[in-house]
């Protein structure tokens, strides 16, 4: 099918630039942009019994350096992926991704083993068959899937899906009483190795889920799950149930705890806070006082100015003694009522004047 003409614009404008995801460009790392047409980038991948195959042309497979060249685009490399893909996860993806890169033009074809083939060769699985069609189906790598594909891959098989190369990881693989179920494919040079996801895989997903059994049952019970769908005994029930509260209340506790902790945390930094302010203005207040009331404050200088100005006023400076004397201007006379003489002088110049000095006091009453 061939992408819309948006995508074609699109992609040549990516092209044209010369980045590619992100602003990277090829220099990069990245792979080039290839050209794809398959059902599975807008649809889920047809199954192989709903695809028609002309059978007219006769089936001639190409080699490897053809491959890598690039064939015509009615002409892809089909290349065959098969695998159990039970609970599909990024390592199933990253593979199909590898098998569909390997070549400039590539169709891929997956297959995927029955439910009786899995159980009878390796075990029992977590999905069924029709989820594990589905979950490969909408795999945007994929364009076609295999249904009840083989566990060993015949030459009848590889001739009628017209199959190319085989793409799996380099791993030999034993099963079906055979150390290699691959061994007749690499021999034959249709082997296309691909690269394992290191740290994940279904039985590592599955061993987590069996480690970490209860807390999954205590979470699917609490979601409306019945014991008797999860195969929980009563008295488990009952247990999970009782641990289900008590984690709620150490939820609790320790919610009120981490609350009072906050609480107690603001206290002290607002504790701190009013401490330092009350510090600054304590030293504040503490600077002012000893400025006024200190040994040398103000107050002390002020006192000491009031004290001279007291004594000042109390007893004038006398003038100097080495000062030539001066007859003091007689001060304003004061008329005794009645009189018409001049008021009586200071006690001092009476003694001195004493007898010089007299009343007339005779003429006055008679006045």
């Amino acid at each position: 099918m061939e992408p819309p003409t948006s995508s074609r614009l699109n992609s040549r404008k990516r092209r044209k630039d010369g980045s590619g995801p992100n602003g990277a460009t090829e220099l990069d790392g990245i792979p080039p942009k290839m050209s794809r047409r398959s059902l599975g980038l807008r649809e889920p991948a047809p199954f192989s019994d709903e695809v028609e195959i002309d059978y007219s042309k006769p089936y001639i497979r190409v080699t490897y350096e053809e491959a890598m060249r690039g064939t015509p685009l009615d002409r892809p490399v089909r290349v065959y992926a098969d695998g159990i893909f039970d609970l599909f996860h990024s390592g199933h993806a990253r593979a199909l991704m590898q098998a569909k890169n390997l070549f400039p033009n590539t169709y891929l074809i997956v297959g995927v083993c029955s439910d009786e083939l899995t159980h009878n060769f390796k075990g029992f699985t977590v999905m069924n068959e029709n989820e594990r069609y589905d979950a490969v189906q909408h795999c945007r790598y994929v364009d076609e899937v295999v249904r009840n594909a083989p566990w060993t891959l015949t030459p009848e098989f590889l001739a009628e899906h017209r199959i190319d190369f085989v793409a799996h990881d380099d791993i030999p693989y034993s099963s079906a009483g055979s150390d290699d179920v691959y061994k007749h494919i690499k021999e034959a040079g249709m082997f296309a190795p691909t690269q394992r996801t290191e740290g994940i895989s279904t039985s590592d997903i599955i061993t987590r889920i069996v480690r970490d059994y209860d807390v999954y049952a205590r979470r699917n019970l609490q979601r409306g799950y019945t014991a008797k769908e999860l195969n929980v005994s009563f008295i488990n029930e009952k247990k999970y149930h009782l641990q289900e509260r008590v984690d709620k209340v150490k939820k609790r506790v320790k919610d009120v705890e981490e609350k009072s902790k906050e609480f107690v945390q603001k206290v002290e930094e607002k504790s701190i806070d009013l401490i330092q302010k009350w510090e600054e203005k304590s030293r504040e207040f503490i600077g002012n006082f000893l400025e006024m009331f200190g040994p040398e404050g103000a107050l002390k200088h002020m006192l000491k100015e009031g004290k001279g100005r007291m004594l000042q006023a109390i007893s004038p400076k006398q003038s100097p003694s080495s000062s030539p004397t001066h007859d003091r201007s007689p001060s304003p006379s004061f008329r005794w009522p009645f009189s018409t003489k001049t008021p009586p002088s200071s006690p001092a110049n009476r003694s001195k004047n004493e007898s010089a000095v007299t009343y007339d006091i005779s003429e006055d009453e008679e006045d």
